[in-house]
């Protein structure tokens, strides 16, 4: 017997196949939660996954062995662009939980189509909430309309991408929507619920792309209500705090901050993947230096043991976590990683040589990239210090 549809996803790519699914998949009462994804961009996978009725293989690679699993929460597998489809499963009454993986880049209002020439998502939903639209937040306000209309229940929407207060921040890009088409009350047809998420993993260089590697490290915090309800994710590992902040801030700082770090400043000294570049005395001093600011003001979750933890998973040699893929929209990924230790350390009068590494960094390796784009060409000693620093890595 085939799992209901209860769960809906955007994005197909591998982290929700390791993170979410995975999580699902082992909770006691997975047979009662299917999910339903659907890809953010592209349609290749969804058909080689829908010809397997979701089924995937997931490998767990660790530095002395794999371990093989097949995942089964995955139920159905659609395009993006089935728009009529994802508008149906919105309006099904046992429909619970919609989570995210769009990456940082994904939370725009949807105002704009992503097909050039073509009407924004904001006038076609102001003309037909029915209507094909592309960006993540005018569909899933689509489907909100749609569940209004047929007089269903709220369902919980989780964000599962690296931004702070992902769950508020969501409900405020689909609010600014809502809002710009007249459809202000769909958005008080669900909660929001902001998590801390955590795995590595890189892009599968499997023969069969429908397969996923991932490391043995797996977290996920959460904080918000499920009207609907959810699986028993707690049995499987993730916890439910009141807030997710400090586990967020620990992450965003420490592992990915570090990782921002090693993507820009790892080719500078000809490394291509993590494990190269940790294992590099220079990098990894580089990263002790960056830890210990970045660790200044945080609530002390464990740290030290997170840091070695955090050692350890980037040092795996059998997980290649390219530092290229890392670098890509670095610009999104400096302002919630590095910009708030920047910032914190600059009050306290002081110029951290981590972040400001970082920064030199990324500007050797983004060709057109400023300071001016983060708002800091003003700070005349930073930019001094960047600019030496930068010379001392060139």
């Amino acid at each position: 017997m085939r799992r209901p549809v209860r769960i809906l996803h955007v994005g197909l790519g591998g982290f929700a196949r390791a993170h979410q699914a995975w999580y699902t998949h082992h909770a006691p009462d997975a047979e009662q939660w299917g999910i339903a994804a659907f890809s953010h961009r592209g349609t290749d996978l969804a058909a080689r996954l829908a010809a397997r009725e979701g089924r995937y293989t997931l490998i767990t690679r660790a530095p002395d062995g794999d371990r093989r699993e097949v995942v089964e929460s995955l139920v159905a597998a659609h395009p993006g662009s089935d728009h009529d489809v994802w508008l149906d499963y919105w309006r099904r009454p046992d429909l619970a939980v919609v989570t995210l993986t769009i990456t940082e880049a994904g939370y725009v209002p949807g105002t704009s189509s992503d097909v050039p020439g073509t009407p924004s998502d904001a006038e076609t939903l102001r003309a037909d909430p029915r209507a094909p639209v592309t960006t993540a937040a005018a569909r899933l306000l689509a489907g909100l309309v749609a569940r209004r209309e047929a007089g269903h229940g709220p369902v919980a929407i989780v964000p599962c991408d690296n931004l702070p207060g992902n769950g508020e921040l969501i409900e405020r890009v689909l609010a600014e929507l809502a809002e710009a088409t007249g459809h202000s009350a769909a958005v008080r047809h669900a909660t929001y619920v902001s998590t801390m998420v955590d795995r590595i993993t890189p892009y599968s260089t499997e023969d069969d792309p429908t397969t996923v590697v991932t490391e043995p490290y797996s977290e996920w915090v959460l904080a918000g209500d499920f009207p609907a309800g959810r699986p028993a994710w707690e049995e499987a590992g993730a916890r439910f705090m009141a807030d997710v902040t400090p586990f967020e801030d620990r992450k965003l700082r420490l592992l990915n901050g570090g990782h921002s770090l090693l993507a820009y400043g790892g080719p500078l000294r000809g490394h291509e993947t993590v494990a190269e570049a940790v294992a590099d005395p220079v990098c990894r001093a580089w990263l002790a230096q960056w830890w210990e600011e970045a660790s200044r003001g945080l609530p002390d979750i464990e740290l030290a043991a997170y840091r070695d933890a955090l050692l350890e998973r980037f040092a795996n040699p059998r997980i290649r976590h390219t530092l290229a893929k890392i670098a890509e929209n670095g610009h999104q990924k400096i302002a919630t990683r590095v910009l708030p230790v920047l910032r914190a350390e600059r009050k306290q009068g002081r110029l951290p040589e981590g972040a400001i590494r970082v920064l030199a960094a990324w500007l050797l390796r983004t060709p057109g990239a400023s300071l001016t784009d983060l708002g800091l060409a003003d700070d005349v000693e930073l930019t001094s210090a960047v600019a030496r620093q930068a010379r001392e890595l060139a």
